[in-house]
């Protein structure tokens, strides 16, 4: 069994042990209750169904491999040496500690060691962990860290900037504040010219 095969099963295993979607949608029921409102009232009948489909969407990241979307790459190079950026990747994500969204944009830079990838796959790599329980912490560490570990290039650059709602909707109520969280590894850690100039390109159209 391949690497490939066993964390597919995993993932298999994973699902397999997820509550049932009845249970998911009773459990939607209880909230709705306990907020105050009546579950089977004709305007909320149909929301626990909804919600459970809402969730699929917001949470597919758990059901992706990043070695998945990176297996495929490309030699053909032309011996290029420079850093390939992918900026403002729009994402969505949810607070792990309040299931609050956190909206924005991460920029995703890489060195090439030989080979490159799609760039579509950078945006996918950073869909699959956006589309999870977060922190933009271990969400920055997270993208940065997947890439360099299945494309291996010289080094991997990763800027996010983000807007909680757990932070804008509720607690301190204070709306429109991004925050800004980086991560380097290889030549755009050990080399401060590539990182002043990953982190200047951000700042240019």
């Amino acid at each position: 069994m391949t690497i490939i095969d066993t964390a597919n099963a995993l993932l298999k295993e994973k699902e397999d042990e997820k509550p049932t979607r009845q249970e998911a949608e009773n459990a939607v029921k209880v909230l709705i209750e306990w907020a105050g409102d009546d579950p089977s009232r004709e305007g909320l009948i149909e929301t626990p169904k909804r919600v459970v489909k809402a969730f699929e969407e917001y949470f597919a990241g758990y059901k992706k491999n990043p070695q998945n979307i990176l297996e495929k790459t490309f030699f053909e190079t032309g011996n290029y040496q420079e850093f390939v950026l992918l900026k403002n990747i729009e994402f969505r994500s949810h607070c792990e500690h309040h299931l609050a969204p956190i909206i924005g944009h991460a920029s995703v830079a890489y060195i090439p060691d030989g080979k490159v990838v799609g760039i579509s796959k950078l945006a996918r790599i950073v869909d699959t962990f956006a589309k999870r329980l977060q922190t933009q912490e271990t969400m920055t560490s997270q993208i940065a860290n997947s890439i360099q570990n299945n494309l291996n290039p010289k080094g991997v650059a990763v800027f996010i900037s983000a807007e909680h709602h757990c932070m804008s909707g509720r607690g301190v109520k204070k709306a429109h504040v991004d925050m800004n969280t980086t991560f380097f590894t290889g030549d755009f850690k050990d080399n401060q010219n590539f990182q002043n100039r990953f982190l200047n390109s951000l700042t240019n159209k």
